[in-house]
């Protein structure tokens, strides 16, 4: 759905995108995670052709992003957390208007999304919430069933219910849209994305399904019958090793039961106990990010 190649983007002297490459596949929810000023707005919106690559290439619906025309708009949601919108009309006055645009608008799916989220239709949109505001942009984009949806820290400022609102009535198009979501509210989308994209400093550090990535990643806590020493050598899949005491404590990024094991017996003697436990994806992200800015990635 989604393809971006060497993807370079200047402004001035700063590099925003160094290099970037990434795929999404049709019918996935990819999330493109990592720090503030990481470079995932700046990717969102040169594949919505609202900036133009310095270098490289983006293919958005199997069309380069700088082409994209009337017709393939048509097929994509895009919903931003600074979204602007006109703030004299009201919410079904701008509803009204942007029917129009979009010749697979459905109706009654508009009619259920404004039911759901209690949108009110004679309020203007200047008087509106910030929360209330990123519904309307929500059901604007829901309504004509888009074939990809792009949303770009759609979260950011949200209240908690409000945020269970706009979930669930996105869970309620899953498998129909492809979704490529930035955020750095890793809670919401841990049990919507199905792949992930970790960038950081405009470069992707990986890409990979979210079953293969909480796969792989365990939290360790290794015992030992000693004072716990550091070896000069440790595994590089180990990250933030950290002694304390006779407890040795660790996040492995390449896990595997027997494999653990081993290595576990090859670095320590005196080993008395193994424990691990499964990542949330925010652990993941905040170890991830931790070893990039110290140079481990």
């Amino acid at each position: 759905m989604i393809q971006v190649e060497n993807l370079w983007k200047k402004f001035h002297r700063h590099e925003a995108l160094r290099g970037l490459s990434f795929n999404v596949p049709a019918g996935s929810a990819y999330a493109l995670i990592g720090a503030n000023g990481a470079g995932k707005t700046t990717t969102i919106k040169t594949i919505m052709n609202i900036l133009q690559p310095t270098e490289g290439r983006v293919t958005t619906l199997g069309v380069d992003s700088r082409r994209l025309s009337p017709a393939e708009f048509a097929t994509i949601g895009y919903v931003s957390e600074n979204q602007d919108m006109p703030p004299a009309l009201t919410v079904g006055q701008y509803l009204d208007y942007l029917r129009a645009f979009y010749p697979d608008w459905d109706d009654a799916l508009e009619a259920s999304i404004r039911r759901e989220l209690s949108l009110p239709a004679d309020r203007k949109i200047a008087d509106l919430s910030h929360g209330m505001r990123i519904k309307v942009a929500l059901a604007c984009a829901l309504s004509f069933r888009p074939k990809l949806l792009v949303l770009d820290e759609p979260f950011s400022g949200l209240d908690p219910l409000v945020r269970e609102e706009f979930m669930s009535e996105l869970l309620s198009q899953a498998g129909e849209t492809t979704v490529l979501i930035s955020t750095h509210e890793l809670g919401e989308i841990e049990g919507v994305a199905s792949h992930v994209g970790f960038i950081d400093e405009g470069r992707l550090l990986f890409e990979q399904s979210m079953e293969d990535l909480t796969a792989r990643f365990r939290e360790v806590r290794v015992t030992l019958d000693r004072e716990a020493v550091l070896p000069r050598e440790i595994p590089t899949s180990w990250l933030h090793v950290r002694p304390i005491g006779s407890l040795i404590t660790f996040v492995d990024s390449t896990f595997s039961e027997t494999g653990l094991a081993e290595r576990v017996h090859a670095q320590f003697a005196g080993v008395r106990n193994i424990e691990t436990e499964p990542m949330s994806l925010r652990s993941i992200f905040t170890t991830l990010a931790r070893a990039a800015r110290n140079g481990a990635l």
